[in-house]
C-alpha cells in the first residue's frame, strides 16, 4: 500500500487539516457522549502534530437523530485527553470559522463544528467534484496539507476525505497506519473456516458488505443478530409487519436474494429476548407479536453461535447482538465476545458499540484485533476499496512525482 506519513511531509508550523473521525455514543436522554475511545485513539496524532497549526474536524451523528449535536463536548473530552486547551468554534466554513484558522499559533488545535452541519458533508463525490464543493474551496486555501486519520469513515466518499486530499498534500494520520498495519498483518495469517458475526443497526452497510464478504471467501457463515437479523427474518416471511427503516422493501428484497443464493450461508436466532412487565422473556420468533421490541437474542441462540465460533479458524464481528447497554439485555453480546475471547481462532472486533462492550466485560485483552471502525472494516475485509485509501495514494502519487 503506497501512502505517506506524518513524516514524509515538511509540516513544521504549517496549517494542516486533520480529518477524523469522533462520531461517537450519545445518551439519547441526556444528549451527553456515552464514552470518549475514538477521542483517546485520535489524540496520538494531534499529539505527534505539536509543531503545526492543527484543525479537526470529524462529523456527529446522522442528520434528524438524537446524535445528530454539536462538537462542544468533543471538545472538551479531547482537551481533557491532551492535557491542553481545545478550541471550539460553532461554525465549519463562514467567516468565523475562517478567521480563527488563519489566527491559529503553532502548537494550538481548533476543533471545527459537525461536519454534517454542512449539506455537502452529508452526499458523496468523485474527487474532482468534491475539491468543487463550496465547503472544500471555502477553506483549502487556509492550509497546508491535510492528514486523513478517519478510518471508521474511509468508505465515504465526502468532501473532507477526498475534496481536500485532492487538492493539498496528504498523508495517513497513526490511527490508519496502525489500523492498515494491524489488519494487513491479521490477514495474511487468518486461515478458515470464516466466520462473520453481524449486528447492529446500520442495516444498508451490512446488506452492502455481505455478497462481498461471502464471495470474497472470507464469511463461510454469517450469523445475524440485532436489526440486521430482523431484515433476513422479514425476507423469510417469519416477520410480516414494517420495521421501520429506510429503503426498507428494497432492503429486504436484497435479503431475500442472499437467502436464495446462499441458503447455507446465514445462521437467524433460533430465538430473541423481549420485555414484557419490565422483565426480559426469551421467546421463540413464532411467537413474536408485533408490539414486541426485541432487545437481544435468546439463550438458545448464544448457545448455538457460541458453537460455530469456537470452531472457526477466523472470527469477524461487527455490530453488537442487542441492546447490552439496557440491564438485562447484555446476554447476547456479552456470550458471544466471550466465545471469542476463548477461541483459537483469529478474532476481530469492529464498532465503537462492541470496543465499549469489550471493555465492560473485561475482555478486551483476549482479541487479537479491536477497532472503532464499524462498515469501514467490514467493507475493507470484503475486499472493497476504500475512497479514504485511495485518496492517500493518489496524493503519495503527486508529491512524489
Amino acid at each position: 500500500m503506497n501512502l505517506l506519513t506524518i513524516e514524509d511531509l515538511n509540516l513544521e508550523n504549517k496549517t494542516v487539516f486533520l480529518r477524523v473521525d469522533i462520531n461517537t455514543p450519545v445518551d439519547p436522554q441526556t444528549g451527553k457522549l456515552m464514552e470518549i475511545e475514538r477521542i483517546k485513539e485520535v489524540a496520538t496524532t494531534v499529539r505527534d502534530l505539536c509543531f503545526v497549526k492543527v484543525v479537526v474536524a470529524s462529523h456527529q451523528g446522522r442528520v434528524g437523530r438524537y446524535d445528530y449535536i454539536p462538537l462542544d463536548q468533543h471538545a472538551n473530552a479531547l482537551s481533557d485527553v491532551l492535557g491542553k486547551e481545545v478550541k471550539f468554534i460553532d461554525d465549519v466554513f463562514g467567516p468565523k470559522a475562517r478567521e480563527e484558522i488563519a489566527n491559529l499559533k503553532k502548537g494550538e488545535v481548533l476543533l471545527l463544528d459537525n461536519l454534517r452541519f454542512v449539506a455537502e458533508e452529508n452526499m458523496e463525490y468523485e474527487p474532482e467534484q468534491a475539491a468543487k464543493t463550496v465547503f472544500v474551496q471555502r477553506l483549502y486555501k487556509l492550509f497546508d496539507a491535510c492528514v486523513l486519520d478517519a478510518f471508521p469513515t474511509a468508505h465515504r466518499a465526502h468532501p473532507s476525505i477526498v475534496g481536500f486530499s485532492h487538492l493539498l498534500p496528504t498523508c495517513g494520520g497513526r490511527l490508519v497506519v496502525k489500523e492498515l498495519k494491524a489488519l494487513n498483518r491479521i490477514t495474511t495469517a487468518a486461515k478458515g473456516p470464516y466466520t462473520t458475526v453481524l449486528g447492529g443497526s446500520k442495516v444498508t452497510d451490512r446488506i452492502e458488505a455481505i455478497e462481498a464478504l461471502i464471495s470474497n471467501n472470507r464469511a463461510d457463515k454469517v450469523l445475524l443478530s440485532g436489526l440486521i437479523a430482523n431484515v433476513f427474518f422479514k425476507a423469510a416471511n417469519k416477520i410480516n409487519y414494517k420495521l421501520g427503516i429506510s429503503n426498507e422493501d428494497e432492503i429486504v428484497e436484497c435479503a431475500r436474494t442472499l437467502l436464495a443464493k446462499y441458503p447455507q450461508v446465514f445462521e437467524l436466532p433460533q430465538d430473541v429476548a423481549v420485555e414484557r412487565d419490565g422483565e426480559r422473556k426469551e421467546i421463540s420468533i413464532d411467537e413474536l407479536d408485533k408490539n414486541d421490541a426485541i432487545f437481544d437474542i435468546g439463550s438458545k441462540t448464544i448457545d448455538a453461535y457460541s458453537r460455530i465460533i469456537r470452531s472457526s479458524g477466523t472470527i469477524f464481528m461487527s455490530g453488537p447482538a442487542g441492546v447490552f447497554e439496557k440491564k438485562g439485555f447484555e446476554n447476547g453480546t456479552e456470550g458471544l465476545l466471550r466465545a471469542m475471547a476463548s477461541s483459537f481462532g483469529t478474532t476481530i472486533v469492529s464498532g465503537g458499540h462492541l470496543t465499549v462492550a469489550l471493555q465492560r466485560f473485561g475482555i478486551k485483552e483476549w482479541i487479537d484485533h479491536v477497532s472503532t471502525s464499524g462498515g469501514a472494516l467490514v467493507l475493507y475485509l470484503a475486499g472493497k476499496r476504500l475512497p479514504l485509501i485511495e485518496a492517500l495514494e493518489r496524493s503519495a502519487m503527486r508529491v512524489k512525482k
